[in-house]
């Protein structure tokens, strides 16, 4: 048993102004719920080895008198969500307590698509688990499926109900239906979790519009301009376009509302310890349907300081360490993915830095390299992404990259201007040219994507589109710029999959879809153009999977092949690092990473030329004896030499295993 105190520094919040010592109560006692003697037993030795990272981070956000209290109200609610939970989620829990790297598995590989244009609703789904086994799908994120307001939703992340699945998908009964189904093939369930904000028409701001100070003390009100003004002074626009402004006035609760997104979406008041409180039971809720993982959604939003861009605050961590705990206690099963779209140097705190290493999210977005792939097949240069990618500090053992080409969002080109300036670039030089490169206004630019959001007071411009119009498959017209499309697709799904974490896929990608010319058509979606790559999965290149005289049959084919191989390599474990090898051949990335039973290299040719890597390069990195697990052959020497890569080549080279001999 651990003593009955403990000493907790409390800093880092915004009501301290200086480090306070002071003793670590021993944890309540959960109420009494008719338990078994051994589920009694576990869930107190849960609670004995969760609960200091449940007061720590109550500390930094609230002090230690409402810490108290409101630790005492989370673990009554983790007991008895506890008492609910079903045995095959008791035994799942059990399962992933003894093997905690279930998710840096290599052969964990994910899927995200929204559900109606993916399989028509939750029953659908289920239909076609046996089409993601196909492709090797062990994780499967379904988007935003909670009953969000009516009208304009922004894609389901106005939230209108947390306890409602919407109806035109099913019931929370269809939902837990197909959790089972899933986790009896292998494939755990991921939803979204949206924690910065409701919909102007959830319970919670309806009654603050009621009048009840209960509910108006849930978000941020002002009764006039004077601190809006303050605080937009250093607050960016997410939605220049058609969300201007991160204040909203509301003539039935008589204030400014804060709205960072839209005016129809209030941003939660994380300072009141009630909203914690309330989220927490929304966790337990949803793992108690089978949700194994959750995404939180504009996680980086959370906390409000003045002078700030409101972005990453340090009670954004904490809040995230209170939420993990309370999981680990009731369902340890479940494990939490920050959504920060942050520049490069501020993604590493979302898996945890410092004070907050290993208690926060077990997943993070690894923007930057989504970025820095395309800003290397579009400037045909791997310098940049070398340095960016390269100059990223390691990550917790014990936390996980989640790596993507695309997602259900635009691409807003990260590019740091450090980064652009150290490489000879300007910040925003280049990061104009990626926007008219992904276009298609940049001369000789095959892709077909979408302008969006432009910002005329910065110049910025995000980019819509899927990866096959991207890459120029939509506009290939010949069998050779089919040929050099699909090759430069299979080179960036490599990469993404070759870096180790969590790879996505997006929805279509695996079958080469371009851009829905009909996005604008279906009501609501007019105004954005992000519904372009968002299409409805194509019944018709589904059935052409098998065939490898169709582009959806090859990129399938080259997928399922990429993923396969994937699983086979324990050097693509999620607890490893890759970093970057020496740029010998400003066309060619080198990828390493060192595990204990061998090196892997990634090696790819980013141009649509033959390359050369420097035999003495690879005799440096003690790869000259590898073999492409790709392909099974032999690294491709020429005899001067050197290793010549072909246009395009991806090759992830280890040492021959006896194993696969």
């Amino acid at each position: 048993m651990r003593p009955a105190g403990r000493t907790v520094e409390r800093s880092g919040g915004v009501r301290q102004n200086a480090p306070v010592t002071l003793a670590e109560p021993p944890p309540p006692s959960p109420p009494d719920l008719g338990l078994s003697p051994e589920r009694a037993e576990m869930f107190r030795a849960r609670l004995e080895r969760w609960w200091p990272d449940l007061y720590e981070g109550l500390v930094m956000l609230y002090g230690p008198e409402r810490a108290a209290r409101t630790g005492a109200a989370l673990v009554t609610q983790a007991a008895r969500a506890f008492a609910r939970r079903r045995d095959a989620l008791h035994r799942r829990d059990l399962d992933r307590m003894l093997r905690p790297d279930w998710l840096q598995d290599p052969s964990t590989v994910g899927y995200a698509a929204y559900t109606e244009r993916f399989a028509g609703d939750l029953r659908g789904v289920a239909d076609r688990i046996p089409y993601l086994e196909e492709l090797g799908v062990r994780y499967l994120h379904l988007m935003p499926l909670l009953q969000p307001r009516e009208g304009d939703n922004d894609g389901g992340y106005a939230v209108a109900d947390y306890r409602q699945v919407r109806p035109d998908l099913g019931t929370m009964a269809d939902l837990e239906s197909l959790a089972d189904a899933l986790h009896e093939r292998g494939i755990s369930l991921v939803l979204d979790l949206v924690l910065n904000h409701v919909a102007r028409e959830h319970e919670w701001a309806r009654k603050a519009r009621e009048g009840l100070l209960r509910y108006r003390s849930y978000f941020h009100v002002f009764p006039d301009r004077r601190l809006p003004d303050a605080y937009e002074r250093t607050l960016p626009e997410v939605f220049p376009d058609f969300a201007p402004g991160s204040f909203t006035w509301d003539e039935e609760v008589r204030g400014w509302v804060w709205t960072t997104f839209n005016s129809w979406q209030w941003d939660v008041n994380w300072g009141n310890p009630d909203v914690l409180v309330e989220y927490a039971q929304v966790v337990l809720d949803l793992a108690n349907r089978g949700v194994d993982v959750l995404r939180l959604d504009a996680i980086a939003f959370m906390w409000k300081r003045l002078g700030t861009d409101c972005q990453g605050q340090p009670e954004v961590h904490a809040i995230t360490q209170v939420l993990r705990a309370v999981a680990r206690i009731a369902c340890p099963a479940v494990v939490f993915k920050a959504e920060a779209i942050v520049a490069p140097t501020k993604l590493l705190p979302y898996l945890g830095e410092g004070r907050f290493t290993g208690k926060v999210s077990d997943l993070a977005y690894h923007n930057s390299l989504m970025v820095q792939v395309w800003s290397m097949l579009a400037a045909r240069d791997v310098r940049l992404a070398a340095h960016a990618l390269g100059s990223l500090p390691p990550k917790p053992t014990t936390a996980t990259w989640l790596t993507y080409l695309r997602c259900h969002d635009d691409i807003g080109w990260a590019v740091m201007d450090e980064d652009a300036a150290a490489v000879g670039l300007t910040g925003p030089g280049h990061r104009h040219f990626l926007a008219d490169w992904y276009s298609g206004d940049f001369w000789g630019s095959p892709a077909r994507g979408l302008v969006f959001q432009f910002n005329p007071d910065t110049g910025d411009r995000r980019t819509s589109g899927s990866a096959a119009s991207l890459v120029g498959l939509e506009a290939a017209e010949t069998p050779e710029e089919v040929d050099e499309a699909l090759a430069a697709l299979r080179l960036a799904h490599a990469v993404v999959l070759g870096w180790g974490g969590v790879p996505v896929l997006w929805s279509g990608d695996e079958l080469g879809q371009p851009n829905d010319p009909d996005w604008a058509c279906e009501p609501g979606h007019a105004d954005d153009n992000r519904w372009a790559h968002r299409p409805r999965l194509d019944a018709a290149r589904v059935g052409q999977r098998h065939d490898d005289t169709t582009v959806a049959g090859r990129v399938f084919g080259t997928l399922a092949s990429l993923i396969r191989v994937r699983g086979t390599l324990p050097q693509l474990h999620g607890s490893v690092d890759s970093t970057i090898g020496p740029v010998d051949d400003p066309g060619v990335l080198v990828t390493l990473r060192d595990h204990p039973l061998g090196r892997f290299a990634g090696v790819y040719n980013v141009t649509p030329e033959t390359r050369v890597w420097p035999g003495w390069r690879v005799q440096e990195l003690g790869l000259a004896d590898t073999v492409d697990a790709l392909t099974g052959d032999a690294l491709p020497w020429s005899d001067d030499g050197d290793v010549h890569l072909p246009p395009h080549a991806a090759l992830w080279l280890t040492l021959p295993s006896p194993e696969r001999v």
